[in-house]
């Protein structure tokens, strides 16, 4: 027959684990015992709220103090406090949790308001208590319930031996005594306490205070009525904001608290280009503020930073799991209470709510976009420098998002102005079928080309990092009947009236002039007469080069895959120059074209150092003759 049971564990056993193994970081026992007061606070606001606790003085809050001479921190809150009954059951059973049972208790129809329901609670697991031990050599609990029912003293030792008694509390609440073990008297620094409640319980909703027993409180000078300067004690402040931005209606914050805001969480005293505030409702449930940071200079990590809470009290830091890959470049915090509190990131990875998140985060980043398109121009123009390579890498990753905000995306031309892909049209393609918007990714180097376009009233939009190549394919597959040509790449974009003419001796000249037997060579008008001679690169021919370049470059082997670049150099036949080197004798008219073809090619992209040293000598020589 079966025998059928409950695991027992002995405490002899399981306090050494706990003591060692409960928490990575040791710094937590701190954030356990402060949510469990601010727990205890929440269920007797709760209480009241239904009428079920009368007369309860809603002066809440949270103290935590330091005794150097005894060794010993405590906790205390005047929340809801204990019975024996309650001790036993939730103290001296090992997770047992009484966050649950009162959850289960009062989920009424006010579980959604964090102010009156129960969901605002932290603790779920019952094992946050004895993390003091992790610490600790002894506990004591001093506690006495709402109900008035006798006061309790409960005492433990890291060998989870305990003893209770009747106490001598007077007051509602629970005081958490930690005697600090020898290895442990770091935590009895005030300084080092305070850095672990800024960390994990900023934001908690109930004031937290510190105080150091023995310590004098400040003071400031005042001056009084018969104008003696007198000594003032400071008004005790709380630690931590129980107010957090994110938990305020977007609609009711300003600009300015967003940006102070900031500045306090991320330590970063540039104002950001601009804020997302969240504020999710059901099926999702969570709420937090994203920030596009400000970079001060392109070297500087792109890496941002997202906090994420569990409400209100900080569980960890960078969560890169809750933001798409390119959106981690932004910061923030993210309050979501339907994670764990003990959240690990391999949960994270598998969550299908944090894959929600996610996609929820990406559509507001969106429709942020968008409305500053829309209805904040001049803003989002003055700081589309900043966000246009998060927002060109976030189109080729996530084809939603690009259609999402496609609309809105910039391109800065070389006179400065921004344009969408709309606008361009309007503005250089109106009433033609095939729409080309033309860049530069050199406007110095291309400058010739670009002051053609501009000649004829064609803008030319500037493309100059690396993303850019496979940032424009993505738009040509997004725009019907539209496609991006650098001002190298249109020949036809590039002559003036007339018709192109058949010259081949001149042909032959300037083939053998650029080494090249593939080059096409051809005699056409060009708009300005000043320029002898382009070089003209097919768009589709130099896209797959530079592909090729960048796939060589990460160690592929890409020599299979490569193929002629498609290269034509267009004669001026409106070129006085062009027309007279037809007459020149054999070893000048030599020279003039190899020297007009390394312009050309100039004109088109750096010289290589040995084509360089040919130029400058073939210049002197040439400029020798002229003498």
């Amino acid at each position: 027959m079966a025998e059928k049971g409950g695991i027992s564990v002995q405490t002899e056993h399981i306090f050494p684990v706990i003591k060692k193994w409960l928490y990575s970081d040791k710094d937590i026992f701190l954030r356990e015992l402060v949510s469990n007061a601010s727990d205890a606070i929440m269920k007797l606001r709760h209480l009241s709220a239904i009428g079920e606790a009368k007369n309860i003085d809603d002066n809440y809050s949270i103290w935590v103090v330091i005794d150097k001479e005894k060794k010993t921190l405590s906790v205390s809150d005047n929340g809801i406090g204990m019975t024996e009954d309650e001790v036993k059951k939730y103290i001296n059973q090992i997770a047992l949790s009484g966050a649950l049972d009162f959850i289960q208790k009062y989920d009424s129809e006010n579980k959604n308001d964090a102010a009156q329901g129960p969901d605002g609670i932290i603790g779920h697991f019952g094992l946050g208590f004895y993390s003091s031990f992790m610490v600790a050599e002894r506990v004591n609990i001093s506690t006495k319930s709402y109900t008035d029912a006798p006061a309790v003293f409960w005492t433990c030792t890291d060998d989870g031996e305990y003893e209770m008694v009747q106490g001598d509390r007077v007051s509602r609440g629970t005081e958490i005594t930690m005697c600090v073990s020898e290895n442990e008297l770091e935590y009895l620094d005030k300084n080092k306490i305070g850095e672990i409640l800024a960390k994990y319980c900023a934001f908690m909703q109930f004031p937290i205070y510190l105080e150091v027993v023995g310590e004098e409180p400040a003071k400031h000078k005042e001056t009084d009525a018969e104008g003696n300067e007198i000594d003032v004690m400071d008004e005790r402040k709380p630690i931590n904001d129980t107010e957090p931005l994110w938990q305020k209606n977007p609609s009711l914050c300003t600009d300015e608290e967003y940006k102070e805001f900031y500045k306090k969480v991320f330590f970063d005293w540039n104002d950001p280009l601009f804020y997302i505030h969240i504020n999710a409702d059901y099926p999702l449930n969570f709420k937090g503020i994203l920030y596009f940071p400000r970079l001060k200079n392109e070297y500087e990590s792109l890496e941002g930073q997202v906090k994420l809470f569990y409400n209100r009290v900080f569980v960890a830091d960078n969560i890169k799991e809750v933001l798409p890959d390119y959106l981690l470049m932004l910061k923030g915090v993210l309050d979501c209470p339907e994670l764990p509190l003990n959240v690990s990131r391999s949960y994270l990875q598998g969550s299908a709510y944090v894959e929600k998140i996610a996609a929820h985060i990406v559509k507001k980043v969106g429709d942020k976009l968008n409305s500053l398109f829309n209805v904040e121009r001049e803003s989002y123009e003055k700081c589309w420098s900043d966000i246009k390579t998060f927002v060109e890498y976030a189109c080729i990753r996530d084809r939603k998002f690009f259609d999402k905000v496609k609309d809105s995306l910039l391109f800065k031309t070389t006179d400065g102005e921004y344009l969408s892909v709309a606008e361009y049209n309007e503005k250089a393609n109106k009433d033609k079928t095939e729409k080309v918007i033309y860049y530069t990714n050199d406007p110095v180097q291309q400058a010739v080309y670009v002051n053609l376009f501009k000649a004829r009233g064609i803008p030319t939009v500037v493309l100059e990092h690396v993303m850019d190549s496979q940032f424009i394919t993505s738009i040509e597959q997004g725009f019907e009947n539209t496609k991006f040509m650098r001002v190298d790449a249109d020949a036809s974009a590039l002559r003036g009236d007339g018709d192109a003419d058949k010259n081949e001796a001149l042909e032959k000249l300037f083939t053998e002039a650029s080494g090249n037997d593939k080059l096409k060579v051809e005699l056409s008008p060009l708009a300005d007469e000043k320029i002898p001679a382009l070089l003209n690169i097919a768009e589709q021919s130099r896209r797959f080069e530079e592909m090729m370049h960048l796939y060589k470059l990460s160690g592929e082997d890409v020599s299979a895959y490569s193929m002629p670049l498609e290269a034509t150099l267009i004669l001026n036949s409106n070129s006085n120059l062009i027309k007279k080197l037809s007459t020149a004798n054999e070893d000048l008219a030599k020279q003039l074209s190899k020297h007009i073809y390394t312009l050309a090619l100039l004109g088109q992209r750096k010289l290589s150092a040995a084509e360089l040293s040919e130029f400058v000598e073939a210049s002197g020589k040439l400029m020798e003759q002229l003498l």
